[in-house]
């Protein structure tokens, strides 16, 4: 099946733009129209990000208010990918985790028009929020973004002590008493014994997939991953956490900046300043597990074999887009380059963390 690529029709009001202008930093929506198809919607509009405001290609949010559902949700992200010199790393990363029963935003890309000037290819992603759930038949349950670097599951950063717990996390779905529950969590991996800390662990994590969510991040090599770009999410009937990834542009060996990423800079047991993968990686029986899992997406998911067609479906479908992208279109050879980097990034990463797998025990 073909990957089609639609086309978004911003309208907004000349005073409207220039607020939004004015203030990057804001995330107050402005008014404005979405016509996407044959429907025109009322909405809200504001940048997105954090350096990536700065940009000249900027990344918006958009809630829709008339009619207030879109597609099954009410708010969406468009992000610019102004960076990543391929423009699917996130998409690519987000359809990795799917495919290893990770929760994940789905993605599609998109035209974007503003004020009849056209502004090139989007990254349109999924929010995570009630609907999210809804639309996988998921049980409501609190709902966490990690905002920042705090968001590290210690009591400290950088060998000073935290202001709160939850310090590093902002709730986008749920009650005070889930902050309540969330506080218990963090305090509870700083504070178990270690000779209780693997079943008592197991009664608030879903180990499983967190060690799934964590050898997708090592793969992909999410190198500010681990402690901020993912969701908490409470599942209210097994009263688990589990873990959601988020803004996965810099990966697939490429950083935030667009640079070159080494391939075996994160290590394989992820980064130690997320302490709760600190913690799990001292204990055999998690270390056994996350093996087993790792060992089996290398063999299986981690691949060029599998990745290739993934990969050049997404390429060559964006390409004659690109080609129309005023920020994008003079930086077609760097685009096309992007397959075969991937490719060798592939190889070169997985044959790194198999190497470290033969003394991992």
């Amino acid at each position: 099946m073909s990957y089609l690529i639609p086309s978004y029709f911003l309208k907004i009001k000349e005073k409207n733009l220039n607020e939004l202008r004015e203030d990057v930093w804001s995330n107050d929506p402005v008014p404005a129209s979405l016509k996407v198809e044959d429907v025109t919607y009322d909405i809200g509009i504001a940048y997105r990000g954090s350096y990536t405001r700065k940009f000249r290609k900027r990344s918006y949010r958009i809630e829709f208010n008339n009619p207030k559902l879109f597609s099954g949700v009410r708010e969406i992200h468009l992000n610019a990918e102004y960076r990543d010199p391929s423009l699917i790393r996130n998409k690519l990363s987000f359809d990795f985790f799917h495919d290893l029963g990770v929760l994940s935003p789905q993605s599609q890309h998109i035209n974007f028009t503003r004020n009849g000037s056209h502004k090139g290819v989007y990254l349109q992603l999924e929010s995570v929020d009630e609907l999210f759930l809804k639309k996988r038949g998921l049980p409501s349950g609190p709902i966490y973004y990690a905002v920042n670097n705090n968001a590290n599951f210690s009591i400290m950063r950088n060998e000073k002590m935290k202001e709160s717990l939850l310090s590093g996390y902002q709730r986008v779905l749920g009650s005070n008493s889930d902050n309540d529950t969330l506080h218990e969590l963090i305090n509870k991996i700083n504070t178990i014994p270690l000779s209780g800390f693997p079943d008592e662990i197991s009664q608030h994590i879903n180990i499983d997939k967190f060690l799934t969510w964590l050898a997708g991040a090592v793969c992909t090599m999410n190198n500010d991953g681990f402690t901020h770009n993912y969701a908490l999410y409470r599942n209210s009937e097994t009263r688990l956490f589990e873990i959601i990834p988020w803004d996965y542009d810099a990966t697939w060996g490429r950083k935030v900046d667009g640079g070159i990423m080494q391939y075996n800079y994160v290590p394989m047991e992820g980064k130690k300043n997320n302490h709760l993968c600190y913690l799990l990686m001292r204990f055999m029986e998690f270390r056994n597990l996350y093996r087993n899992i790792l060992e089996e997406i290398l063999d299986t998911k981690f691949t060029v074999a599998n990745m290739e067609n993934k990969v050049m479906s997404l390429h060559e479908a964006l390409r004659p887009h690109i080609l129309l992208d005023p920020y994008k279109k003079k930086k077609i050879d760097a685009f096309d380059r992007e397959p075969e980097f991937i490719f060798q990034f592939i190889r070169d990463r997985n044959n790194y963390l198999k190497q470290k797998l033969l003394n991992f025990d």
